[in-house]
Formats: structure tokens, sequence, C-alpha cells
């Protein structure tokens, strides 16, 4: 009676467990979602003036109104500065902002971000995942090339280098610059999804590793960190 009664202990417990796995990653990121979603609803509905604002007459309100009028900006955003007189005005308005003494630098910086990581052009040196050894020889973390090396920094040395980011686990938006030596710097045949999900797991998932393989994986290392 006590076996089968410790038994189903443990068995409850694996499902317990199993339905923490299943559930909790599929709860967080549906409530992150709509958290998101309100708040940008919410902030631009409250830019509507009351005169036009659809809330002001309807007994209810309109979920999604700022969300809507939001993306319908940027597409007309898109739209007015894809011609030669949109560029024009964008090319004014920067030339301002390349006036204001600490501005610039900001604007300039998050500007490099996002066409970085938006746009089209030929700027993809962010999504090559490499392998380096860091902090010390005879340890491996995994980084990005985000950019060509800035050329004060390169005339410092005879080696040509490499700009990489090294991310932090389990969270990659905060990390390290550091510039190596292109010869320490090994790339990886791998997709920067991947890379991150590697990183994002501390190393917990494979995913290019089958189920079989992965289970053996983790019974080699458990024996390997046993003491």
């Amino acid at each position: 009676m006590k076996k089968r009664n410790a038994k189903n202990k443990r068995t409850l417990k694996t499902y317990l467990f199993t339905g923490i796995l299943v559930t909790a990653p599929v709860a967080i990121t549906f409530y992150l979602a709509v958290q998101l979603f309100l708040y940008i609803d919410n902030h631009v509905t409250a830019l509507i003036p009351e005169k036009y604002n659809p809330e002001t007459y309807l007994p209810y309100g309109l979920p999604g109104l700022g969300v809507v009028l939001l993306l319908a900006f940027l597409i007309l955003v898109g739209m007015m500065t894809a011609n030669f007189v949109g560029q024009a005005f964008v090319q004014i308005g920067r030339a301002i902002i390349v006036r204001m003494p600490i501005i610039s630098g900001i604007y300039n910086a998050f500007r490099k971000i996002f066409e970085t990581l938006l746009g089209s052009g030929k700027n993809t040196a962010f999504r090559q995942p490499v392998l380096i050894e860091y902090p010390r020889k005879g340890m491996w973390t995994i980084a990005f090339l985000t950019g060509p090396v800035y050329h004060e920094i390169q005339k410092k040395t005879d080696e040509a280098l490499v700009c990489v980011y090294v991310p932090t686990t389990p969270n990659p938006t905060s990390g390290f610059l550091i510039y190596l030596p292109k010869k320490e710097v090994q790339p990886l045949d791998i997709r920067v999804d991947d890379a991150l999900k590697i990183i994002l797991s501390m190393g917990i998932i494979n995913p290019d590793a089958k189920p079989a393989r992965k289970k053996a994986f983790q019974r080699k290392a458990s024996r390997m960190i046993q003491p």
C-alpha cells in the first residue's frame, strides 16, 4: 500500500510539472501580448481629441482602436516618406536634429539600431552567430557579429578586428561589446533564432537535436558532472 501511495504521489508530481511546463509558456506569452496590446491601445486612444473619439458617443469602448490607428499612422508615414517629397522632409528633419548636441547622438544611435534590426538592405552583420573564447581561454560562448569596427579603434592594432556582441543568459538584451581578432572568431552554421533559443534556455534546448539524441546527451552530461 505504501509503495502504491508513493508511486501515485510521484505520478501526480510528474503530471503537475508537465502541466506547468505546457501551460506556463503559453500563459506568459498570452499575458504579455495582451498587456502590450492594452498599453498601446489605451495610450494611443487617449491622444484622440474628445470631439473625434468614437468612445465619446458610444455607450461602450472600441477595443483595438488605438492599435489600428497606430498601424494606420505608421503605414501612412511609410507611404509619405517613400517618395521624393517625403524624403526631402526627412532630410530636413535629420539636418535639424544633427545640430542638437545631445539629441543628435541619441537619435543616430537608435536610428542605426533600428536600421540594423528592421532594414532590408546590406546590413546583415547582426544576424551572424559566432563562437568565441570568453571570458577566458578554454571557455566558449555564443556571440553575434554586429558591424564594422570603427577606424579609430582598428588603427590601434595590426590585427584585423571584428565587433561582436556577447549576450547574457537568459536575458540576451544585456551583454558586452567586444573587439576580437578576426582569426579568433568562428562562424556558426546556425540561424540567429536557433542561437537565441540556446541562450534563452541556458543550453537546455538544442534546436537541431532530435529528442532521442537530446535525452542521451542529458544522461551523459549528468554522469559527467556527478562527483
